[in-house]
């Protein structure tokens, strides 16, 4: 049996594969049968003996072959094993973190033979529901406006996300529970605990598209954008950061424009300090006036997003091109 795990989200993939093999670790608890063969060290003729090799005990075999994909030479080696197996009762699991082509060879024998598991990254409500039942793990529970302040803060990074579960939860009602464990009591997580504990991921390059947004560059905006597009960034998620900055300038500049003295906008704007001492010198390069107006147009084109009047990327591009 052949069992094929991919996508862009190596975290829920990566847990998906530590699944398999812990649960066939519960049955053969020799291991003597587990194999795992990975970039580094590959060797065909070792994988052909495991394979071949009749195995101790008559357990069924699990060979894990990961990120074989990289490598040409690795790929045809393998289809070429994969071909003569296919009714095989040992389970071979490939495990593949990289982009794949689909016009790949081994990719589309396997897309026919096995049992494949595309892990796409999660978007909008499925990884609202993801965070939910994570956090419902450990027997805690997270506010809908908090739930909405933690991933304006670190977008759809699972592996962030995770640690930062653990993070809130401890912070909340203790030590995380044991496994199989509970505990009971716990208050819900609210907005001030993100904001308390969550280093917002505002990247690099939104505050330079911001920059050059400032400086009236709409050509550098445009390739700042375009960068993390072909980094294979979520538009929606590139969109949520601009808008999230934005409202945050926004914010800034009206106490600013009251006088506020530094030291005291984080306490009444209850944003976090790092969000404050971001905004507080980008906000300089726009008039108040001029932050309404880009902040209005960033929801006019959110709304034109989910209504599907245009596509994502086209709504960034218009909403750049418009500023």
């Amino acid at each position: 049996m052949f069992i094929f795990l991919y996508g862009k989200d190596n975290y829920r993939s990566r847990q998906k594969l530590k699944e398999i093999v812990e649960n066939y670790r519960k049955i053969h608890k020799s291991g003597l049968n587990l194999k795992h063969y990975n970039e580094e060290n590959f060797n065909a003729e070792d994988l052909r003996n495991d394979i071949r090799q009749s195995s101790m005990f008559g357990e069924k075999k699990l060979i894990v072959l990961q990120n074989l994909f990289s490598d040409k030479s690795h790929q045809e080696k393998t289809l070429g094993l994969l071909q003569s197996l296919k009714d095989s009762k040992d389970i071979i699991v490939l495990y593949e973190e990289k982009e794949i082509e689909k016009s790949n060879s081994l990719f589309k024998f396997l897309k026919k033979q096995g049992k494949c598991q595309e892990f796409s990254l999660l978007q909008g409500e499925k990884l609202r529901s993801w965070l939910k039942k994570e956090f419902e793990k450990y027997n805690s529970e997270i506010s809908p406006e908090a739930l909405n302040k933690l991933i304006d803060f670190t977008g759809n990074n699972l592996w962030q996300l995770s640690n930062e579960i653990q993070k809130l939860v401890n912070f909340k009602a203790g030590p995380v529970p044991l496994k199989g464990e509970t505990l009971a009591g716990k208050e819900k997580i609210n907005v001030e605990d993100v904001e308390l504990l969550v280093k917002p991921k505002i990247e690099a390059d939104v505050f330079k598209t911001i920059d050059a947004i400032a400086q009236k560059n709409k050509k550098q905006a445009f390739s700042f954008l375009h960068k993390h597009l072909e980094k294979g960034d979520s538009p929606l998620y590139l969109l949520s950061m601009i808008n999230f900055q934005f409202r945050n300038l926004l914010i800034v500049k009206d106490f600013i424009e009251k006088n506020t003295p530094y030291y005291s906008i984080a306490q009444k704007s209850k944003l976090h300090p790092f969000v404050v001492k971001k905004s507080y010198e980008q906000s300089k390069k726009f008039s108040f006036l001029e932050l309404k107006k880009i902040y209005q147009k960033i929801l006019e084109v959110d709304l034109s997003i989910k209504t599907g009047k245009v596509a994502p990327e086209t709504g960034l591009d218009l909403l750049i091109g418009d500023i």
